[in-house]
């Protein structure tokens, strides 16, 4: 057994989360969230499911009264989970969050780090246990920050956890530039992050390919600036590239052109 980091990093979430939601009014469970057609209590509801299903526990024989807004087949799995919580009130979701998750952390807290290298089967294919357990971390911070934006709560912007989410948000970037974005041969971008918790990447297209620089280049096709949040929302598509463009939230020097196309491409996780 050891006391992993990475598992570390996940409790730290739960632990947000819990403190987050504990003393809730029952209205406040039912605000709407970034995330179209979720509630508070459907975002603990999805992130429960998860767990669940991590767990091993068998998916309810359900069929959600209302999909229009799921896009994919992934969102209609979530959603049956989502769905067959919403008779519960937001305090028993809650209960049931704090148990799956005390019942994930003793499973987690078992593992060596040769567990967390092995290959397991996932919705969206195989992967390892430790790329599933960063992904889990990724996915409850965000969904703890639509529960936070909804009711007015800020925090947990800054930490480990956030560090966590913005090293690997700051890795996708290449990827955004180059496949998405289609910058040409010779283009250099910089995207700086501000506010709680900082960071920036650079990066150069050559043969068609992005690759992340070590230094930043004195010559830069087009720059972006933009605080914490408001690069994590374009990423985990919670704002709209209008609405963001739009507002002050964003600065570009360089090609403005190249900017904006970027901003419009910068979702990487749906």
């Amino acid at each position: 057994m050891a006391n992993l980091k990475i598992v570390d990093l996940m409790e730290t979430v739960w632990v947000s989360i819990v403190n987050l939601c504990g003393d809730l009014p029952e209205s406040d469970w039912d605000v709407g969230t970034d995330c179209p057609g979720w509630s508070v209590q459907d975002q603990i509801a999805h992130m429960s499911g998860s767990e669940s299903r991590l767990l091993g526990n068998d998916a309810p024989e359900h069929v959600p009264t209302d999909v229009s807004h799921v896009k994919n087949d992934g969102g209609q799995r979530n959603e049956i989970l989502v769905d067959w919580r919403r008779s519960w009130s937001g305090s028993e979701v809650l209960q049931e969050f704090k148990e799956l998750t005390t019942q994930r952390l003793s499973h987690l807290r078992a593992l060596s780090e040769e567990d967390l290298d092995e290959d397991v089967d996932t919705p969206n294919g195989s992967t390892t246990r430790r790329e599933q357990l960063n992904r889990r971390i990724y996915d409850a911070w965000a969904h703890e920050q639509d529960i936070r934006r909804a009711l007015g709560k800020p925090g947990h912007l800054d930490g480990p956890v956030a560090a966590h989410v913005l090293d690997r948000t700051l890795m996708a970037m290449p990827y955004v530039v180059g496949r998405k974005a289609k910058a040409v041969d010779g283009t250099v971008v910089r995207i700086n992050v501000t506010g709680d918790t900082t960071g920036e990447v650079c990066i150069e297209v050559v043969d068609g390919r992005a690759k992340k620089l070590d230094e930043t280049p004195q010559t830069l096709t087009a720059s972006l600036n933009m605080d914490f949040e408001t690069f994590l929302c374009l990423a985990c598509g919670r704002w709209s590239p209008e609405d963001v463009l739009s507002s002050d939230n964003v600065s570009i020097e360089g090609s403005q052109e190249l900017g904006i196309n970027i901003v419009q491409q910068m979702t990487i996780v749906t």
